[in-house]
C-alpha cells in the first residue's frame, strides 16, 4: 500500500526506515502523477521488501525544495536514510525495478 505522508512523518517513515523506500513527489492536479499512482500501488503489492510513500509538493514545499524537486512526478529511492536514485517523470514497473536495485 502506498501511504501519503507529510514533512513531520518524513524522518521517521523514510530516513529512519531500515527498508528501501521509494518516495513519490506528486501533485493532485498533475496528469502524469495520476498515471503513476496505480503503477506504484500495484508495485507495492508485489514487494514487501520496500515501502512507498507519497509527498504532495503543493502541501510540502520546503521538503520538495530540500530534495530539488523541479518537475513531477519525481521518484526518489532512499536506502539507510540516504538518497540513492532519482527519477523524473512517469516510471513503469521495469523502471521501478531498476531504480531499487
Amino acid at each position: 500500500m502506498v501511504e501519503k505522508i507529510n514533512a513531520i512523518q518524513f524522518e521517521e517513515k523514510v530516513l529512519k526506515n531500515p527498508k528501501t523506500v521509494v518516495v513519490d513527489f506528486f501533485a493532485t492536479w498533475c496528469g502524469p502523477c495520476k498515471m503513476q499512482a496505480p503503477v506504484l500501488e500495484e508495485f507495492s503489492e508485489t514487494r514487501e521488501d520496500i515501502d512507498i510513500f507519497k509527498i504532495d509538493v503543493d502541501q510540502e514545499g520546503e521538503l520538495s525544495a530540500r530534495y530539488g524537486i523541479m518537475s513531477i512526478p519525481t521518484l526518489i529511492v532512499f536506502k539507510n536514510g540516504e538518497e540513492v536514485e532519482k527519477h523524473v517523470g512517469f516510471a513503469d514497473e521495469d523502471t521501478l525495478e531498476e531504480l531499487i536495485k
